[in-house]
């Protein structure tokens, strides 16, 4: 069981409390674990990665056991404690400002 965190935005249009938690066949990845979310929430569809390009969208940042993964290939394997349920993945709004 993967659990993974989102930022509060995306919590309130998937109609969703605190933490979700997603099974997922095969290899954990980044990959993977958007397109759990993306099927189990509709609604968040294209909300965190672009639909055509897949890319993360650029206000969004992924992490794992203290490591910013933003920039990992998104199908790279996520670490053990992830994979494991012991730690979340986490989504996070940036904060952009000036």
């Amino acid at each position: 069981m993967i659990r993974v965190q989102l930022p509060p935005q995306l919590r309130i249009l998937a109609n969703i409390s605190g933490e979700i938690k997603l099974d997922i066949n095969g290899q954990i990845t980044q990959r993977a674990i958007i397109d759990a979310i993306e099927a189990n929430y509709p609604t968040l569809r294209g909300t965190i990665r672009d639909d055509a390009t897949q890319k993360r969208r650029p206000l969004l940042r992924f992490y794992a056991c203290k490591q910013d993964l933003s920039h990992e290939p998104p199908d790279a394997p996520l670490p053990t404690p992830v994979q494991t349920g012991e730690e979340p993945f986490l989504i996070i709004a940036a904060v952009a400002g000036g």
